[in-house]
């Protein structure tokens, strides 16, 4: 379970990221977050793994206090949260299955790490990530030579591979055509029933967040403005959230 008890964030230059945000996320959950660029969506999901620090409120995963960590609990922490980028974040010039296989360098020890040595098993394992995003025959590929919807899946079995509980996917279809998009979206709906691994979006396209995920939350200028089911978010709501500009979508 993930808790926001009045959250507040201020960055040094004053700007206010959040605002007073309460929130209760259960585990298997699969949550979109949308509102306009700027107004806090990628600040709320890089606070549960404190990519950014909270400037007031508690922050609560699994009965941990977030801000409350340190050293080796912190990285046993994000080990348990996987994060998907726009930008896949890949090593391009590597195949498939050495990019997933980097999600096991933490618990590895330097010179296994230095050499390359994975064992059987973790290469198993590897392959079996890759399986689950569909892309298995592309496991001794360069990441360079796939598409963006394939080094996306890439990046997906990358973070499954960690065994998470939680994954945090900022704008992670932005930058894909629709139909790619749509088949990167299923993916992680998936995920979610299959593993029962909570899921949380920021996500520009509206259609894309109310087709797949269950539940949405709305943003605007760093205060949660509609929290609810997908089924019950109408035009009006919509267009509280992005206070009368166009509702972004994807293409059809």
């Amino acid at each position: 379970m993930i808790e926001f008890k009045h959250v507040d964030k201020v960055y040094p230059n004053g700007v206010k990221g959040l605002q007073d945000i309460n929130l209760t996320i259960d585990q298997g959950e699969f949550v979109a977050i949308i509102g306009l660029s700027g107004a806090g969506k990628s600040t709320l999901i890089r606070t549960i793994n404190r990519m950014i620090d909270v400037t007031g409120g508690q922050l609560i995963v699994d009965g941990t206090d977030v801000m409350s960590l340190k050293g080796k609990a912190m990285r046993r922490y994000r080990r348990k949260i996987g994060m998907i980028f726009q930008s896949y974040n890949l090593v391009t010039r590597a195949t498939a299955i050495k990019n997933v296989l980097t999600s096991m360098v933490p618990d590895m020890n330097f010179f296994r790490v230095l050499l390359g040595l994975f064992s059987k098993e973790q290469k198993m394992h590897a392959l079996e990530a890759l399986d689950k995003v569909g892309i298995l025959d592309k496991a001794y590929t360069r990441c360079d030579q796939l598409s963006g919807g394939q080094q996306q899946r890439v990046s997906l079995a990358r973070t499954l591979n960690q065994n998470p509980t939680i994954i945090l996917a900022d704008e992670p279809v932005a930058a894909l055509d629709p139909i790619t998009a749509k088949q990167v979206m299923s993916d992680f709906q998936r995920i979610n029933k299959e593993m029962n691994i909570t899921v949380l979006i920021n996500i520009h396209h509206v259609d894309l967040a109310l087709k797949y995920c269950s539940r949405v939350i709305g943003i605007r200028a760093g205060e949660i403005v509609y929290d609810g089911p997908t089924d019950q978010v109408t035009q009006e709501v919509l267009d509280d959230i992005y206070n009368g500009t166009a509702i972004p979508t994807a293409e059809k």
